[in-house]
């Protein structure tokens, strides 16, 4: 019998049909896919508790509309939904924008270990993007989300600054070969402008090259995969085979 697999996307742009394909290489899934804001909230909190395995593709919380954006909480019925869900040991996988998703539920954040800002504030200054990096991914940790690959594999895919607390992670990935430095980024609230590729004025401090990992503060497993900005990253074997092992181990199908 094939297990469940809910994928929760929309808030972002994507392209669904290659998107698509990579659900469709991930296995022996029944899938289902809610898409926000229609129904990735709305019908989302009976199908996070019923779902084996739950994949996070969604930067939802956000209206971007003339130049500016505003941001608010998810619904009391789909955030005890994922608490519920985190603490009876219940896992998810988080993928690319995810990490800028809900941007006023800290808990989310807390337990990622890191978040994509769009504006500067009491966090510090906004956070930057860089489109179509070439750069080599490292596995750094003996885990099965890593486990079959190569010790290195190029990916081509966007790259973020902005904070991520290695001391609530436990790194599997780094990328190599590109520095995370704001003269190697563009600033999101200048996009969010209209300036798309500016650093005009923005100033960030060096971020963390770590681009997969796990949770340490959640209460099940958790595991981010920054990979996933576009096709080509969809495509490649390695981000594909890593999605899958994630999936099969926050769903109880391995142990560490």
């Amino acid at each position: 019998m094939a297990r469940s697999l809910l994928v929760l996307s929309g808030g972002h742009p994507y392209e669904a049909g290659p998107f698509a394909e990579l659900l469709a290489s991930l296995g022996d899934w029944e899938v289902t896919h809610l898409v926000h804001p229609e129904g990735g909230e709305a019908d989302a909190a009976g199908a996070i508790t019923a779902a084996d395995a739950l994949l996070f593709y969604d930067m939802a919380g956000y209206v971007f509309a003339e130049g500016k954006v505003t941001t608010r909480p998810p619904s009391s019925a789909f955030r005890e939904a994922v608490t519920a869900r985190f603490a009876s040991g219940r896992g998810a996988v988080a993928m690319h924008h995810a990490l800028a998703g809900w941007a006023q539920w800290p808990e989310w954040h807390d337990w990622l270990g890191g978040q994509f800002h769009y504006q500067p504030g009491s966090h510090g200054p906004d956070s930057g993007y860089r489109h179509d990096v070439t750069y080599e991914a490292r596995i750094i940790a003996d885990h099965p989300v890593t486990r079959g690959l190569p010790t290195s594999f190029p990916v081509t895919d966007e790259l973020y600054l902005c904070p991520v607390d290695e001391n609530a992670i436990t790194p599997l990935v780094r990328a190599e070969g590109f520095a995370f430095t704001q003269d190697n980024f563009y600033s999101a609230a200048q996009a969010v402008a209209g300036a798309m590729f500016s650093r005009e004025g923005w100033e960030h401090p060096p971020g963390s090259n770590c681009v997969a990992w796990e949770s340490r503060t959640c209460p099940a497993p958790l595991i981010y995969l920054q990979f996933g900005d576009g096709p080509a990253t969809y495509a490649n074997p390695y981000v594909r085979q890593m999605l899958r092992q994630a999936l099969d181990y926050t769903s109880g199908g391995t142990t560490p």
